[in-house]
C-alpha cells in the first residue's frame, strides 16, 4: 500500500512541482491550495505525512499545525517555508513541526527528507517504550519498571493512545472517536471512568501522575 502525503501551499506552481515529484517517486498524493479542508481529509484518509507551507490565505501554517497539535493530531509534519530566519524555524518546530525545509529548496533534498520522515514514523513498532513503560506489539502487553501491568482491552487500547501522543492534550471526544470509535452517543464520564481505572492499575499508589487532567479540556499524558 502507498504511503499518502497530503501537501498544502497556495502557490500552485510549487504545489504542483512537489505533486508531480513525489507520484514520480510512488507516493500517494493530496493537495490543498489552504487548510479549510484539512481536518476533513485527515479524519478520512491514511496520511503519512503532512508538508505544510507556512504563507498561507486565511491562518499561518504553524500557527494552524499548533492547533491541530492541541486537537490530538500527530501526523508528521515538514514545513516547506520562505520563512528562512534561525527565529522562525525554531517557532516551527516549537509549533509541532518535526522537520524543515526552506524556499527554494533542492528537490532531491526534498524527496530524501520525505522518505526518512515516513520510514522513520510508518514503521511498525514492535515494542514501544515511554519513560518507563514499554509495549511489547507481539502480545499486546504492557509493563512498568519491569513488571508486567494486568489491563482490560479498553485499559490496553487507551494507554496505547496516551502513549503514541505524550504531552499531547487529548480531549474527551477524540478519545471516544479514536478508542471507543463512538463520540456521539457516550457521555464524557465513560471516559473519566476508564481513566480512573487506568491511572489505578498503571500507578496504584500515585507517585507518577502520568496521566494530568486538565478541566474543561481532557487529558495530557506525560
Amino acid at each position: 500500500m502507498n504511503k499518502t502525503v497530503l501537501i498544502v501551499d497556495d502557490e500552485e506552481d510549487i504545489l504542483d512541482l512537489i505533486d508531480y515529484t513525489l507520484e514520480s517517486e510512488g507516493y500517494d498524493t493530496i493537495t490543498c491550495i489552504d487548510t479549510s479542508n484539512v481536518r476533513d481529509i485527515l479524519d478520512e484518509e491514511d496520511i503519512s505525512l503532512i508538508l505544510m507551507d507556512r504563507n498561507l490565505p486565511g491562518v499561518e501554517g504553524s500557527l494552524f499545525i499548533e492547533s491541530l497539535r492541541s486537537e490530538g493530531y500527530a501526523h508528521p509534519v515538514i514545513y516547506i517555508s520562505a520563512k528562512d530566519l534561525s527565529d522562525e524555524i525554531v517557532e516551527g518546530f516549537n509549533r509541532g513541526g518535526d522537520d524543515y525545509i526552506t524556499k527554494p529548496f533542492n528537490i532531491n533534498e526534498l524527496k530524501a527528507r520525505v522518505s526518512a520522515m515516513i520510514r522513520r514514523t510508518s514503521q511498525e513498532q514492535d515494542v514501544i517504550k515511554y519513560k518507563d513503560i514499554i509495549y511489547n506489539a507481539t502480545n499486546k502487553s504492557f509493563s512498568i519498571d519491569g513488571e508486567l501491568v494486568k489491563l482490560t482491552q479498553l485499559e490496553s487500547e487507551l494507554l496505547l493512545e496516551f502513549i503514541k501522543n505524550p504531552n499531547i492534550l487529548l480531549s474527551r471526544d477524540v478519545l471516544l472517536e479514536r478508542v471507543w470509535g463512538d463520540a456521539q452517543n457516550r457521555q464524557a464520564k465513560t471516559v473519566n471512568v476508564a481513566i480512573k481505572r487506568l491511572k489505578e492499575n498503571i500507578d496504584p499508589k500515585g507517585e507518577k501522575n502520568y496521566i494530568q487532567a486538565i478541566r474543561g479540556e481532557g487529558y495530557i499524558f506525560c
